[in-house]
């Protein structure tokens, strides 16, 4: 790739870990409805997912069922009163982050997780005076794989997207960054389905670990940074 010039990650199970409040709040409604309560495992397993995949797996219900629509709006209502409470970012990102920041380096974000969601996690978790683009699916026509938001990003950045890294936990994410012309790597410590394997995904790089991530970023930039 060219001289790296910025580094974009996906959020929920790449750059944070959003499955404890998601844990709790899902498990809290549940209680609310008499409903059983349902593993951290499989929270975690379908965070990637969304919202949506959540109220499937706790209330065991589909789109197409009467109840559903109801069920998932008291989700993300609870949800959006649980922000930031046991998120964290995952082992070897604030690192990172620092790292990036000290060189001058861009990063940002481009998710799937609404705005509504994603702006309060990054006020919660300190990174918002800090983070450069923040595109969510509020703000793109096409959501990933598509490219579109990957593309935003680096325009609203000024940077080339042949030059940059794209960082996610999911087969959606190495598409959209391929289809952007990215670098990509893949957080295998991340949100992966059971059946997933991610090195059949043909990322760039793949991380076993978030503290990976930091070597793999002073590499690219060996000799380019002062």
């Amino acid at each position: 790739m060219a001289s790296l010039q910025a580094v974009y990650f996906d959020l929920d199970g790449t750059l944070i870990d959003t499955a404890p409040d998601f844990y709790s709040v899902l498990n809290n409604l549940l209680a609310e409805h008499g409903r059983p309560a349902v593993s951290y495992a499989a929270v975690r397993a379908n965070v990637s997912n969304g919202a949506r995949a959540l109220t499937e797996l706790g209330f065991g219900l589909g789109p197409e069922d009467d109840a559903f629509d109801n069920y998932l709006n008291q989700l993300l209502d609870a949800y959006a009163g649980h922000l930031a409470v046991d998120t964290r970012l995952f082992e070897g990102m604030a690192d990172t982050l620092d790292w990036l920041d000290q060189h001058g380096l861009p990063w940002g974000i481009v998710t799937n997780k609404p705005e509504r969601f994603t702006l309060p996690v990054l006020e919660g978790l300190g990174l918002a005076t800090r983070v450069g683009a923040v595109i969510c699916p509020d703000h793109v026509r096409q959501r990933k794989p598509d490219p579109e938001g990957l593309l935003m990003a680096a325009g609203r950045d000024g940077v080339n997207p042949v030059a940059c890294l794209y960082v996610g936990d999911h087969l959606r994410d190495i598409q959209a960054g391929k289809n952007a012309g990215m670098a990509t790597a893949v957080a295998a410590f991340g949100y992966i389905d059971a059946d997933d394997d991610p090195r059949g995904w043909q990322a760039d790089h793949l991380l076993e670990r978030g503290d990976d991530l930091l070597p793999l970023l002073k590499t690219l930039t060996s000799g380019s940074l002062a």
